[in-house]
């Protein structure tokens, strides 16, 4: 379902990180990000050690490195927090920039900006080698809840309706000279935005009874189960990655 589209998160590409089994990179980035949070904030270095090995991997993944970094801009939020931690946390002070800051704060603001954006930074490397799709079909082999793999699946395609539902109806809301782009024209916004409810809500009514009446129980295709789960040599590569992040760990870390 939905295998067809094309997803703004996927870079297609042909190498060694793309053709691993996506059961072995949810889990290999589930444990690096583990090694990540583990890590004392006070180790930079062993920080720095972890985006080499990120860097590392996108590179042998040939993302684009302006492609990572413009969806790095999700985490703005975070590095607000951040930056603005130094001002207001309490205890001792320590004079930056001449700017009285919170010697607490730096070290709780550098927490959170060095652990997000590793993680960000390790998500967007898994959402960019593996289609969602497969993210789905690999949390399913991973015995992840079928409600929690159902519901994704359906959210993935149906959101592509959607978007569709509502690029026909602006379309036939301009054709009729109606623009609702001004504040006094919320009126008009809102009723577009009811009627896209309704008329999405009904189609999930008729896509369901035509799921049930095409066998549907409750449960993913069995062609989501067919595949067995990665092979050996699959998971000694992608073992690789958390494996050195958690050596440099207990080198560096923990020394």
């Amino acid at each position: 379902m939905g295998a067809g589209h094309a997803h703004a998160m996927y870079v297609h590409q042909h190498s060694l990180v793309h053709h691993l089994a996506p059961e072995v990179k949810i889990a290999a980035a589930l444990a690096f990000t583990v090694v990540v949070v583990a890590t004392p904030r006070e180790r930079v270095a062993v920080f720095g050690a972890y985006a080499v090995i990120i860097l590392a991997l996108a590179v042998l993944s040939r993302i684009p490195a302006l492609w990572l970094a413009k969806r790095c801009l999700i985490e703005l939020p975070f590095v607000a927090t951040a930056l603005l931690l130094p001002f207001f946390a309490a205890g001792p002070k320590t004079t930056v920039l001449g700017m009285s800051l919170a010697v607490e704060g730096l070290w709780g603001g550098w927490n959170i900006l060095i652990k997000g954006t590793l993680g960000v930074l390790i998500a967007l490397t898994l959402a960019a080698t593996t289609l969602p799709r497969d993210l789905l079909v690999g949390l399913d082999r991973l015995k992840a809840p079928q409600a929690i793999t159902q519901i994704a699946m359906f959210m993935l395609r149906y959101l592509e309706v959607l978007a569709d539902e509502a690029r026909r109806m602006r379309i036939a809301r301009l054709s009729r000279l109606d623009d609702p782009r001004f504040l006094w024209q919320v009126k008009g916004f809102a009723t577009g935005l009811g009627s896209l409810f309704i008329r999405s809500y009904e189609r999930g009514e008729r896509v369901f009874l035509a799921m049930r009446s095409r066998g549907y129980t409750g449960r993913l295709p069995a062609a989501l189960h067919a595949e067995t789960l990665g092979s050996a040599r699959q998971w000694a590569a992608g073992a690789i990655v958390p494996v050195l992040a958690a050596a440099i760990l207990i080198i560096w870390g923990y020394a």
